[in-house]
This record gives C-alpha cells, sequence and structure tokens, in this order.
C-alpha cells in the first residue's frame, strides 16, 4: 500500500481531506488517512441498497412491490419524490433509483424503513466492515440538526456547526475511506448480493446525475465513473469505481470537511475529482 501525501492539495481547496483508492484486478492501494471515521452523508445509501438487494434476492421482499409515498412521507430535499406535491407510487426498485442517481431523501428513508438499519449493519458486519455504521435516517438526521442548532436550515455559523451530531462521526452514519472502496469493490466483483443484484446496482451508480466532482477528474468518453455523492453543511464527499477502456478498474472513496461554512464552494467539489485523479494515476504508474 502507498501513503499518498494529499495534505497540500485538500489545504489549497480549503477543507481536511481522506482518501483510499484501489485498484479491483491487483489489489494494490493507495491511501491518506483512510482509516479514520468519516461522515457519509448520503453515501450512506450505498450500504442502504446494498442490504435492499440482497433483501430482494433472498426473498425476503418484492422489490417490484409498488407503494404509495405521500405528504407524510416526505423528507426534505430538492430531488426526486422528495420534492414532489402530489402522491406518488413506484416500485420498491423505482425508489432505489431515486435514492442512488438524484439521492432522494425520501426514497432512503422509505427503504430504511422496509429494510431496517438493524439488517444494514448486520450486513456491514458479515462483510468485516466494522466502522461502517447506519444509525439514522435521513429525517433523524436533519431533526437532530434543529435540535443542536436551536433553528431550522441553513446553519452558517461556525460554532454552531461544530454542535451538531450530524457532522460528528461518533454520533452519525459513518464509515473510513478504506472501507467505503471495499464496500463497492464487494459490489464490482459480484460479491456484495447476487450477480443479477450488483449488476442492477452497478447500473444506478453509472446513472448518477451529478458531474462535478469524482467525475471531472476524468473528463474522457471512454471512461467511465460510477459514484455516490454525499453533502451535508462543510461536508463534500463521493465515492465510487473508475473504469478505463483498457479493463483496469479503481474504487475511490474522497471525503471531505471544509474549513469555511459558505454553501457554494465549487474548489471543494472539484478536489475531490483531482484528488481521485491523482490516486489513480498512482495505481497506473
Amino acid at each position: 500500500m502507498s501513503e499518498l501525501d494529499l495534505s497540500a492539495v485538500f489545504r489549497a481547496a480549503g477543507v481536511a481531506g481522506w482518501l483510499h483508492a484501489v485498484d479491483l484486478h491487483t489489489g494494490d492501494e493507495v491511501a491518506y488517512r483512510a482509516d479514520e471515521p468519516v461522515v457519509t452523508a448520503s453515501i450512506f445509501k450505498v450500504p442502504l441498497l446494498v442490504e435492499f438487494a440482497r433483501q430482494a434476492d433472498s426473498g425476503v421482499l418484492d422489490w417490484a412491490e409498488r407503494v404509495t409515498v405521500g405528504d407524510a412521507d416526505r423528507v426534505t430535499g430538492p430531488t426526486g419524490v422528495s420534492a414532489l406535491l402530489d402522491d406518488a407510487t413506484l416500485s420498491l426498485r423505482d425508489l432505489a433509483y431515486f435514492m442512488i442517481t438524484v439521492s432522494d431523501n425520501t426514497a432512503a428513508d422509505v427503504l430504511a424503513a422496509r429494510v431496517g438499519l438493524e439488517a444494514v449493519n448486520a450486513m456491514l458486519t458479515g462483510f468485516a466492515l466494522g466502522t461502517t455504521r447506519v444509525v439514522q435516517n435521513v429525517r433523524e438526521m436533519f431533526a437532530g440538526m434543529e435540535e443542536d442548532a436551536g433553528h431550522s436550515w441553513p446553519f452558517v455559523n461556525l460554532d454552531e456547526l461544530a454542535s451538531l451530531r450530524a457532522l460528528n462521526p461518533a454520533t452519525t452514519n459513518r464509515s473510513t475511506a478504506r472501507e467505503t472502496t471495499r464496500l463497492f469493490g464487494l459490489i464490482w466483483a459480484d460479491r456484495a448480493a447476487s450477480s443479477t443484484a450488483c449488476a442492477w446496482m452497478r447500473s444506478l451508480f453509472g446513472l448518477q446525475v451529478w458531474p462535478h466532482r469524482l467525475s471531472s477528474g476524468f473528463p474522457y468518453d471512454d471512461v467511465a465513473v460510477s459514484g455516490k455523492t454525499g453533502s451535508l453543511p462543510t461536508i463534500r464527499n463521493e465515492a465510487g469505481v473508475v473504469e478505463y477502456p483498457d479493463g483496469r478498474s479503481y474504487a475511490v472513496a474522497v471525503y471531505t470537511r471544509a474549513f469555511s461554512p459558505a454553501l457554494n464552494q465549487p474548489r471543494v467539489d472539484a478536489v475531490i475529482g483531482t484528488a481521485a485523479r491523482m490516486a489513480v494515476d498512482h495505481l497506473r504508474g
């Protein structure tokens, strides 16, 4: 394993950063603070998706089952079912599609209620992902932030932000950069669930709509980037898999925490792609 010094790169973007990248064929690794616990934000939806797929495999649930999502189910969010004004009836599988491709918070909470967070964490334990834990759904996370701050969004005061449990990996959904790439590696190796379910999960990550983080480091038509973002105040993350036309594939996870509370920080989004590209270039020699 190689330690890659990315401190100057992250510092220039105004963030603390954590990274892990692994060649999925050789097992060669590049790391930067890869074993420190980090806040996952919406990357928690990846282990939720895996356990959903495993329960569909085993017949615990039917992923074609249709459910109606109404106003009482709706969680704050700008995308997917969260942004609708009327009741919507979708299959569980289509809710999973929205959860990954546009990071729909309502879809995630509906699936979390059906799958069960205890089952998600048992799955993670079974795969020896001992730091990664999903301890709350999105509604609980947002409610805790408002409780800690004493008011609703936005949260932009640094002292206030320091008090938020949702920004402390000890008290919220968490992982490490290394465990995140390990989970993506299991999906890409057809080990996280059945081969059919893993192929379906891979297709969802390939349809994610956000091009401004991980994929910004690989602006080539013949390089495929599949991933999942995660965002909270000061938190910007993305993890996924980069696939080159020569057949080599790399799981990469980049977690960041900004020093500034500003909501608009494009250089932070960009450094995720920059750091990922540096790591993959290192692995490619």
